[in-house]
């Protein structure tokens, strides 16, 4: 099999890897169901299917060509291999209302995106586990003051705590990528909502982020009147100073 550009495919063939990653769940059996997102030739796949007794698994694939690959290969799927985009995907018809863990070599194009669409679905997701560019990864778990700390990493960590795994060397791919890779874990916290406006939210940090080396109160002046910006010391702060929480309490001043 070939892997397509257009899909962003680099297919693991390091078996070892493969169960590692999916060794690394640890919610899977009190969900009892798993979703693969971009299964490919089925290398992860074939090792999440060890765990059968402890949940069922799911497997959303949108390349046509690799859905007729895993028919074939593994016919044990049967229809709970789902050709379609992840991205557009709806969790009601396949698992109702309930709890499902999220697993995947995610297509590096769109891995982010995926991310995005998890915190879409957080009342239903309390872990995932995932293959990224290494640099995405970083971006994802580095605390406050990194130098790649920004929106992802703020944004997931307000309802997910992170955990880097491993790294992964390009060698273990056909074809191999050129860049290193690295398996995360998100667990999901107990609160599921934020205590603000969660647009709001949004708002703020993608508006702090998108000047990171400038001071907050030049990067939040579309929000707040310029008294408050002048005249309180914790506007002069940069963006990648501030946790979750701190977002979260600029978000609250906003609503007054």
């Amino acid at each position: 099999m070939y892997a397509k550009k257009s899909y962003g495919q680099h297919f693991l063939k390091n078996d070892s890897i493969a169960v590692r990653i999916a060794d690394s769940l640890k919610l899977a059996a009190e969900t009892g169901r798993v979703l693969e997102v971009g299964p490919g030739t089925g290398m992860l796949t074939r090792q999440l299917l060890r765990h059968s007794t402890e949940y069922n698994l799911f497997a959303v694939e949108a390349d046509p060509d690799m859905v007729a690959h895993l028919q074939r290969e593994l016919p044990e799927l049967g229809e709970r291999l789902l050709r379609q985009d992840f991205l557009a995907f709806d969790p009601a018809p396949v698992f109702a209302n309930n709890p499902f863990c999220l697993i995947g070599n995610f297509p590096y194009n769109i891995s982010t995106q995926i991310v995005f669409k998890m915190l879409d679905l957080r009342r239903q997701i309390p872990e995932m586990v995932g293959m990224f560019q290494k640099e995405v990864a970083d971006r994802i778990v580095s605390p406050p003051g990194s130098r790649v700390y920004g929106i992802t990493s703020v944004l997931v960590q307000a309802f997910y705590d992170p955990q880097y795994l491993f790294t992964v060397e390009p060698g273990s791919f056909n074809p191999p990528p050129k860049v290193k890779s690295a398996v995360i874990r998100l667990t999901r916290k107990a609160k599921l909502d934020l205590d603000c406006n969660e647009k709001h939210f949004r708002q703020i940090v993608k508006a702090a982020f998108n000047n990171r080396r400038k001071m907050l109160r030049n990067t939040l002046k579309p929000f707040f009147p310029p008294e408050v910006l002048m005249n309180d010391p914790y506007f002069e702060q940069r963006p990648e100073r501030l946790g979750w929480e701190a977002y979260v309490e600029l978000a609250k001043r906003l609503e007054g």
